[in-house]
């Protein structure tokens, strides 16, 4: 994580260093009349908007960041306006107006491709779910394959699976409906996508495994043991992809929802004065 340390979180540190002199440094101005707050207000440049995917997280990353220098404020110095007659609040707004538009199209895209595959999910496991391996008992309507390990296995997966997968689409549906203000984009927004591919995430893994556990049961014979394994291992497949593929997308949200100020703004252990 050091190293999505910018200058700028270099410097933000650098400032806790000095202790007491950092009060000084918060009430200067330039000639513009913007204090620290003012320029922690203004969008930064791509370069360093980069360093995290999609423009949502890219949105919450600065609002992070004004934020954190707004603890290190004077109470009084949040409405002080600049020469443009703007309080650094105005001019974050200003600033990141772009930004907030193309972090709500890419949340919502991001959304409805997730949804999509959510929903494909929970049908097939709910019509699994009496379509059961083997068939039923003709006299007692019971599965045949009641008593094994298995079927057991093939019930809490696919459960679980309709379970989580109707959690990834509450949640998924929850970020197309949302109205999408600058402090959403802060935690509510992050937080509910992180929980939908997560329950996602779980709904595939437990759709693989209902998968597999019907193989194991249909294919359980001793001749055709070797190919219930192969089709089980293949079945990881997608389960390793999706993981790779989202590990990044994971990481971010991660890092800047639940403990941002620990990666990015935490202060050095000495000061300098």
């Amino acid at each position: 994580m050091l190293l999505l340390l910018t200058e700028k979180e270099r410097v933000f540190r650098l400032i806790h260093h000095l202790g007491a002199v950092k009060e000084l440094i918060t009430l200067y101005k330039d000639k513009e009349g913007n204090n620290i707050l003012h320029l922690a207000g203004k969008l930064a440049p791509p370069s360093r908007r980069n360093i995290v995917s999609g423009a949502a997280l890219q949105m919450q990353r600065e609002l992070l960041w004004f934020k954190e220098v707004e603890k290190i404020v004077r109470p009084s110095n949040l409405q002080l306006k600049n020469s443009d007659r703007k309080t650094p609040r105005e001019l974050f707004s200003d600033e990141h107006e772009k930004l907030r538009k193309a972090g709500e199209v890419w949340m919502k895209d991001t959304a409805s491709s997730c949804m999509v595959v959510a929903t494909l999910i929970a049908t097939v496991v709910f019509a699994a779910a009496f379509t059961v391996p083997g068939g039923n008992n003709n006299e007692t309507g019971a599965p045949i394959f009641l008593k094994d390990g298995w079927f057991t296995v093939f019930v809490i997966s696919d459960a679980v699976a309709m379970f989580s997968s109707t959690t990834s689409i509450m949640m998924f549906l929850s970020i197309l409906t949302a109205r999408y203000a600058e402090d959403d984009f802060l935690f509510s927004l992050p937080a509910k996508l992180m929980a939908g591919l997560i329950s996602l995430f779980a709904s595939i893994v437990c759709m693989v495994l209902t998968f597999s556990a019907t193989f194991f049961l249909v294919y359980k014979e001793e001749n055709q043991g070797t190919l219930a394994k192969l089709v089980a291992a293949l079945a990881l497949l997608p389960i390793t992809l999706y993981a790779v593929l989202n590990c990044r997308l994971w990481i971010a949200l991660l890092h800047s929802t639940c403990w941002p100020s620990r990666f990015m703004f935490r202060p050095g252990k000495h000061r300098l004065f």
